[in-house]
């Protein structure tokens, strides 16, 4: 389960003796191991009732957490978990409140369900049109001598630096450099060339994103005359028939390209290249 970055998260195991009933360990020790490697440890932890053990951790780092709860001495056992905090702003591209809508959805017993799953279709619908909420990237471009740079994500919006990876080498000012932010080219402006490796990081994604994109995750395509065959359409708030099947039926009219370099993936895709030439590489194939 996910967590926003600062909630308190709710820990809790129970331990049983030989026959099975609730019984108090010797002793109970917690560790939370965060993202950067750091340990949190809670020693002893008391038993709130017979058997059952809580604690509450105060999330302060986004990613994976891994929980250990060690029973010794009497009733010795251990247990795991893991979960996970999510960034302070997360990139995703369609708010809770428009999800519902479209899900017909009015109470909030579903939120944390349908907020995972705007997460998983927010990462599908980026593989085909680029980062939408604006982040920053940093990469590494093992080059040689080019006359330019492509950077693996665009829209980019800004250069924030490009410098040598190896020591002697030669780092830009951004300043000196022009960038195509449409297709992510960096150039020299004086026609000179990029002597690698370098480290670029940047800005990239969309300060407005247009409908197109951002009705995505919601907008289903004609109803098909064979069922059978074709993807489901139901307006159901199940993840295996909402978010997954909303992304497969998008009506070719509210698609873009791919950024990933591979070309076009999908021939309702590709068929719209013309109708919006600014969200379209010029280099793609129509």
């Amino acid at each position: 389960m996910s967590y926003d970055l600062g909630d308190v998260v709710p820990l809790g195991t129970t331990v049983r003796d030989a026959n099975g009933a609730l019984a108090n360990a010797g002793s109970m020790a917690l560790t939370v191991t965060q993202p950067d490697g750091t340990i949190v440890s809670e020693s002893p932890v008391v038993p709130i009732s017979t058997g059952t053990y809580a604690y509450d951790f105060p999330t302060v780092q986004p990613g994976r957490h891994a929980v250990r709860w060690l029973a010794s001495g009497v009733n010795a056992g251990a247990y795991v978990d893991v979960f996970d905090v999510r960034e302070a702003a997360p990139t995703w591209v369609i708010s809770l409140a428009d999800a519902k809508n479209h899900l017909k959805l009015t109470t909030t017993s579903q939120d944390e369900e349908v907020r995972k799953w705007i997460g998983a279709t927010t990462r599908c619908v980026e593989w085909f049109v680029g980062p939408v909420a604006v982040r920053t990237v940093t990469e590494t471009h093992n080059v040689g001598q080019v006359e330019a740079l492509a950077l693996r994500k665009s829209p980019a919006l800004a250069l924030v630096s490009v410098t040598a990876v190896l020591s002697g080498g030669t780092s830009y000012d951004v300043d000196a450099l022009d960038l195509d932010a449409a297709n992510g080219i960096v150039r020299r402006k004086d026609g000179g060339r990029l002597y690698g490796p370098l480290r670029v990081a940047y800005t990239a994604g969309r300060r407005i994103v247009p409908e197109n994109i951002s009705s995505t995750c919601g907008a289903p395509g004609p109803a098909p005359a064979d069922r059978s065959s074709a993807p489901a359409t139901s307006t159901s708030p199940s993840p295996s028939q909402g978010w997954a099947t909303r992304f497969r039926t998008v009506p070719s009219s509210c698609s873009t390209r791919t950024t990933t370099g591979q070309g076009w993936r999908d021939g309702d895709l590709r068929s719209t290249a013309r109708d919006h030439p600014a969200d379209h590489d010029p280099q793609s194939p129509a």
